[in-house]
């Protein structure tokens, strides 16, 4: 059997207008007017390829089936979707099925197919195809139990940031406590951020991401926190808490070699951003109080360039203000830690057809945003909040930001 991939097109389904069918995807930077894939694990393109037979079809029907691509087209074209889909498949057949010499690569040959074919003739249909929000975990619940609480805790007692920011008129892609919302339908990506307030010039891959979505929840790890050394600047920018709108898109547009697939405000304009202003390497409430030369407050900026991106395997922190997120490991629905060092790449220099690493669990986050948004829903609400925000709910105690970490790192 011939292995196909990203591009692969079903004989006669090439679109005719190959730059109109990609526009969707190809919003940001040197994307525009592209007329192939971007294949970011491979960081190359991927040009439209029309064989003969309709397998592209046909494998698309069976990723829908199989609960992984709810979304499908059943075009013929091996687009982003249909990757995505392959990969958590691999990625379910790697981890659920303990099947440990799958990579979730997103190539479909002959191991994958073995599966495939497995999976047919059994009529299996995976659990993420079959959770929903009137169907959650229980720590899905738990969840959105906190992120309601949350909201009436910070209307109320909005906290120096916070004040701030309801005093402004205008605050793009960020939003206001009143106007936070926290809809079963929506996916929510949840930012737990931890000592922010130490004063250090490396900062580390210690805070977490929990992605809620389809009633479960994915847990993730990475930083909320910019690296002096990233940055290149003495006042580097940290996101401020709360909520704010992210949608589909692409880090590193500007440069070719470095394009992957990642999150953006939704406004162009950005989001909100409290910088270092008294450059003692950390944040806290000190720098709302920071003036300029005529004594204004530097205050709460706007900033466009914080993005939610990778952060190679989470040795290092690579954000110069970004939420950055490891690929080494991550806890799935079950609340099972799952190991991906071995095909994750620590940098770009793995992403390469000699190397065949990936970006490990960080794909994983994107794939099940972009498989299992509902339709026409290309934004996603990202909710950032600092650890001692966790004691508002009783499910969780004051070691239990810890404690993920510790497992998260433990592979």
């Amino acid at each position: 059997m011939a292995v196909f991939y990203l591009g692969d097109c079903d004989a006669g389904s090439q679109p005719q207008n190959r730059q109109l069918y990609l526009k969707p995807f190809h919003t940001d930077g040197l994307l525009v007017g592209k007329v192939s894939f971007r294949d970011d694990d491979r960081t190359k393109w991927r040009s439209f390829r029309e064989d003969s037979g309709k397998h592209v079809s046909k494998l698309q029907h069976f990723l829908h089936k199989a609960g992984f691509m709810p979304r499908a087209s059943f075009d013929g074209v091996f687009g982003y979707v249909t990757q995505a889909a392959v990969r958590l498949f691999q990625e379910y057949v790697r981890s659920i099925e303990h099947v440990k010499d799958m990579v979730p690569d997103g190539i479909v040959g002959n191991g994958t197919m073995k599966h495939v074919e497995r999976w047919q003739q059994e009529n299996k249909v995976a659990e993420w195809g079959t959770r929903n929000a009137n169907n959650p975990t229980k720590q899905y619940t738990d969840w959105m139990d906190l992120l309601q609480q949350a909201k009436r805790h910070y209307e109320a007692n909005p906290g120096p940031v916070l004040k701030h920011l309801n005093g402004i008129s205008k605050t793009y892609a960020t939003r206001k406590p009143s106007d936070w919302t926290f809809k079963t339908s929506d996916i929510h990506l949840i930012g737990v951020r931890r000592n922010q307030t130490q004063s250090t010039t490396r900062r580390e891959n210690d805070d977490l991401f929990f992605l809620l979505i389809n009633g479960m929840v994915f847990t993730f790890w990475g930083s909320t926190d910019s690296s002096v050394n990233m940055a290149e600047r003495k006042d580097e920018a940290f996101l401020i808490e709360g909520q704010h709108e992210y949608r589909f898109g692409w880090h590193k547009i500007s440069v070719e070699q470095k394009i992957y697939r990642a999150l953006k405000p939704k406004d162009p304009n950005g989001v909100m951003i409290l910088r270092d202003w008294d450059n003692d390497n950390a944040l806290t409430d000190a720098d709302l109080k920071v003036t300029d030369s005529n004594g204004k407050l530097k205050g709460i900026q706007v900033n466009p360039s914080i993005n939610i991106h990778w952060s190679g395997i989470g040795t290092s922190n690579y954000s110069a203000g970004c939420q950055v997120i490891a690929g080494k490991s991550y806890i799935n629905h079950n609340n099972e830690l799952q190991d991906c060092s071995k095909f994750a790449s620590s940098s770009y220099s793995g992403l390469t057809d000699s190397n065949k690493q990936t970006k490990g669990a960080y794909n994983m986050l994107t794939d099940l945003i972009l498989c299992y948004a509902p339709p026409h829903v290309t934004s996603i609400f990202y909710t950032l909040g600092r650890e001692d925000s966790l004691a508002l709910s009783n499910n969780f105690g004051a070691e239990f930001a810890t404690n993920v970490l510790k497992r998260l790192k433990s592979v």
